[in-house]
């Protein structure tokens, strides 16, 4: 999406909504941006919005995604352009790709 809105998180929840399975019923959990918990949000009968305490990053799984990606791929980096910085997040991505696939035993390179 190209912005982050009450719009697009409604649109968002229809597609995982969408996905359900019948009888079945799904949890979404959230931090508490201004979107997230706005009024106007009309949430799919299969879908429960949980909010995540506020100023919890730690309990967020994307935080700590991000702060692996941090740490590992992205700190100390002066890019030259944007597509410098295209360039390096989409071969981050990879790289996290290839280290999941591994450690699953799809890629070889892991021991369990």
């Amino acid at each position: 999406m190209p912005t982050c809105n009450t719009q697009a998180l409604q649109l968002h929840l229809a597609e995982i909504s969408r996905h359900v399975e019948p009888g079945a019923h799904a949890i979404v959990i959230l931090n508490q941006a201004g979107w997230h918990t706005a009024a106007k949000l009309d949430i799919p009968a299969t879908l429960t919005l949980i909010c995540l305490p506020p100023k919890c990053p730690e309990l967020n799984s994307a935080e700590n995604v991000w702060q692996f990606l941090r740490q590992r791929y992205l700190s100390n980096w002066v890019f030259r352009d944007d597509q410098h910085i295209v360039d390096v997040c989409v071969e981050t991505w990879n790289a996290l790709i290839d280290q999941h696939l591994r450690s699953a035993g799809y890629l070889p390179g892991h021991s369990h």
